[in-house]
């Protein structure tokens, strides 16, 4: 059965489902979008996420043509007809089409794009053994250029760090922000354990308010452990007892080693399992 895409309101074959190419989309890369989780049928966060592509939205002056009840409908069908129960899905919203220009007031039709698929951010072995992640070269927009809270289709920056630790042999990169602390990774956000506490950067670093990052903070407050959203320097990665990321497609990924070193004994530490396993059981219902 072919992959149904939902874009504005017509579930279309995956070959047929195309928008202008004069949309301000491709040509600027000027749209929002979110990534989300379904498992046992079930969308994680569903609310949050659309709050968040609500948010973004407004903050680029993007009118979503439609209510989020509607897109929530919308994300419901797209997942039932494609029989997806455990997957992932892709909300975008483009400006529309316009013209070569960069003036949005000559754009017209924005696009509501949803798409429902299987996706494997990471290898299995990965969980197993760990991530190597490198810092990058390529550091995070100034967030007083572009605010990182905005998920915005224009994901080069991100991309280019990326490059970076692929050609290195790596699986994440690490990017600082223009102060030189630690933000976050390509697509994830990064925690560290250091003597049995929890630290994270603070949003103020520069970075993506990533709604599995809040849950992990939940949960680590729930199992009695501290946490702390403070600056990170790269010292602080590498001195770590543990280093795990957290995103929608990669749920919590444990860390082994950074910038050729290990963390700690170079094997998944103890509470990074732990708090991956509260987080699986959270996300199930269990």
């Amino acid at each position: 059965m072919s992959l149904k895409i939902f874009i504005n309101g017509k579930l279309l074959d995956k070959d047929d489902a195309k928008i202008s190419v004069y949309d301000h989309g491709l040509l600027y890369g000027d749209g929002v979008f979110e990534g989300m989780r379904c498992y046992n049928g079930r969308v994680f966060k569903h609310r949050e996420h659309l709050d968040r592509l609500w948010m973004s939205a407004r903050a680029i002056c993007l009118e979503i043509p439609m209510t989020k009840e509607q897109m929530a409908h919308a994300v419901e069908k797209t997942l039932a007809v494609n029989s997806v129960v455990d997957g992932y899905i892709r909300l975008v919203v483009t400006r529309g089409a316009g013209t070569l220009g960069l003036n949005p007031d000559k754009t017209s039709d924005p696009q509501v794009i949803i798409i429902a698929d299987a996706i494997e951010l990471y290898p299995d072995e990965l969980y197993v053994k760990g991530l190597s992640i490198v810092t990058a070269a390529t550091i995070r927009n100034h967030p007083a250029a572009l605010s990182p809270r905005i998920k915005s289709l224009n994901y080069l920056n991100n991309i280019l760090a990326k490059i970076e630790c692929i050609r290195t042999g790596h699986d994440e990169a690490i990017m600082l922000n223009h102060k030189g602390e630690v933000a976050e990774c390509t697509g994830d956000n990064i925690f560290l354990i250091k003597a049995g506490k929890l630290y994270t950067p603070p949003l103020d670093a520069g970075i993506l308010e990533g709604i599995t990052r809040n849950v992990v903070l939940d949960l680590a407050r729930e199992a009695g452990i501290k946490v702390f959203e403070i600056p990170l320097t790269r010292h602080d990665v590498l001195t770590a007892d543990e280093v795990f990321l957290t995103g929608s497609a990669a749920e919590v990924a444990p860390v082994s080693e950074v910038d050729h070193r290990a963390i700690g004994n170079g094997r998944p530490g103890p509470i990074t399992l732990d708090l991956k396993d509260r987080f699986h059981k959270y996300v199930r219902g269990e």
